[in-house]
């Protein structure tokens, strides 16, 4: 009888400690589990803190800040005297139907582009090649009400123009900082491509002070110096905005890169910080100050390298002075190899000419270059052409 009733405690006891170990290890492995999902939560949030990939975001606000202050331009001109032609322009695909409202004569001619808002009192910026030929120009806000505009100004050696509506309290833009903008930074065109009022596109900075020689017929020293995009830009685009994510004006799309006069994947913009320069001596003194080195210049290739004894390929080659230029008064050479300006490598043509672009008559760079082997800092100040 003892035996049965210890047989039957020790089943008890047995019993008892397998549920309350149960119960312990269940605890365990809950616990276990919940360190381990936070444990993954951790590595996530720290994979996705310190990825290159990021989240995706969208354009709205951008899109909204944008659109309202982008302007739709008609461009007309009245019928000619007899039958005169104007010269063909480089432009003339930005316009309706691919062709220039202004390349035949005897009878009035229209086209469209787009412009950007810079002042709340009706100041606008767009292309010079959309109001070169005008005699009549209207301009179409967002909220479909209309102005004649005046041409206050242009700049046809950046394809620039500055027009005025007389209102007040108009939605601008913000500038932004283009010497700050990097290559596969999204940004946005903003404008009336083939009569499509305020479409936005999207894509990506794809390359920086670029020349494709579209300003040639303006002359050697046409600036040149777009920012290349891969938004969507097509005939009516121009003058139109480029921004960035922030909604701040970027550039002003102007051209395309193209074998039929629409789009083929790339376009060009006018960058920011040469528009504001531009178009802020049109609008206090009624035209550009510009302000020149005053040098004729090469890039260097590996033939010039070799000429010239180089161990590499970079830097812009002076060939000659213009006589009483800035350069020469400040004793700059023909033969030196320009290297930096206020400290910024140049390598090229269009980096010199934005550079130069955006300072002022009467303003102090500092130049650095390579004379018979050695560097030089040589202070140049500038003056006009």
């Amino acid at each position: 009888m003892k035996n049965i009733l210890s047989q039957l405690l020790m089943g008890v006891i047995g019993g008892l400690v397998v549920l309350v170990g149960i119960q312990l290890f269940d605890g365990n492995t809950e616990a276990l589990v919940d360190k381990q999902a936070k444990a993954l939560q951790v590595n996530q949030s720290s994979h996705h803190n310190n990825s290159v990939v990021k989240v995706p975001f969208d354009f709205v606000e951008a899109s909204k800040r944008t659109t309202k202050s982008v302007v739709h331009i008609t461009a007309k001109k009245e019928k000619t005297v007899n039958n005169q032609t104007q010269t063909p322009s480089p432009f003339d695909f930005f316009f309706r139907d691919g062709g220039s409202p202004f390349d035949y004569g005897g009878g009035a001619q229209e086209g469209t582009g787009s412009g950007v808002i810079i002042s709340k009192d009706g100041y606008i910026v767009t292309n010079n090649h959309v109001v070169e030929y005008a005699d009549h120009v209207e301009v179409t806000l967002a909220n479909k009400r209309t102005y004649i505009a005046e041409v206050v100004g242009t700049y046809p050696k950046a394809d620039l123009a500055v027009i005025k509506i007389e209102t007040s309290d108009l939605p601008v833009l913000e500038w932004a900082d283009s010497d700050k903008s990097q290559v596969g930074e999204w940004v946005l065109a903003v404008g009336n491509p083939l009569e499509l009022n305020s479409t936005v596109t999207a894509g990506i900075i794809s390359a920086k002070s670029r020349s494709i020689e579209i300003l040639r017929s303006r002359g050697n020293d046409a600036i040149e110096s777009f920012i290349q995009t891969d938004a969507v830009v097509n005939p009516g685009n121009s003058g139109g905005a480029l921004v960035n994510t922030d909604g701040k004006l970027l550039g002003i799309n102007t051209a395309i890169k193209s074998g039929t006069g629409f789009y083929a994947g790339y376009s060009f913009a006018i960058p920011s910080n040469i528009v504001k320069k531009i178009v802020n001596d049109i609008i206090d003194y009624g035209t550009y100050q510009r302000a020149y080195l005053g040098v004729s210049i090469a890039e260097i290739d590996q033939d010039k390298a070799n000429e010239l004894g180089l161990q590499f390929t970079k830097g812009i080659f002076i060939k000659s002075l213009t006589d009483g230029g800035s350069a020469q008064y400040s004793g700059l050479l023909p033969q030196d190899v320009i290297l930096k300006i206020n400290n910024i490598e140049i390598n090229t043509v269009p980096e010199i000419q934005e550079t130069i672009s955006k300072s002022k008559v009467g303003d102090v760079i500092t130049v650095t270059v390579l004379r018979d082997g050695d560097y030089k800092d040589i202070d140049v100040r500038l003056k006009a052409g």
